[in-house]
């Protein structure tokens, strides 16, 4: 599974090198006789994976490192509020006792 990435809300999307190793591979399984119409078939194939892998929840890879990087700065904003608050409720908890 290192082609896709799982997430909590999807996968990514392989690059098109995934469909054309997979076109490419299904092909070259095809028997010598059928080697005519590989080419055709290489294209009919990559457009079926193409087909199959657009029904699927996916995002392509881009608006995955997109949303990684948009994550890492929430969590980063999250973490200095947290510590704010903790310092403000030490501070409060300071000033009752005084």
């Amino acid at each position: 599974m290192d082609a896709v990435i799982r997430l909590r809300y999807g996968y990514y999307m392989p690059d098109s090198r995934i469909f054309d190793d997979i076109a490419r591979r299904l092909s070259d399984a095809m028997p010598a006789s059928a080697q005519a119409v590989q080419d055709d078939l290489e294209k009919n194939l990559r457009a079926a994976a193409q087909a199959t892998f657009a029904r699927l929840d996916l995002v392509t890879r881009e608006e995955f490192d997109v949303q990684r990087k948009l994550l890492a700065r929430s969590r980063a904003k999250i973490e200095a509020l947290e510590k704010q608050v903790a310092e403000l409720e030490a501070k409060l908890l300071k000033t009752g006792k005084g």
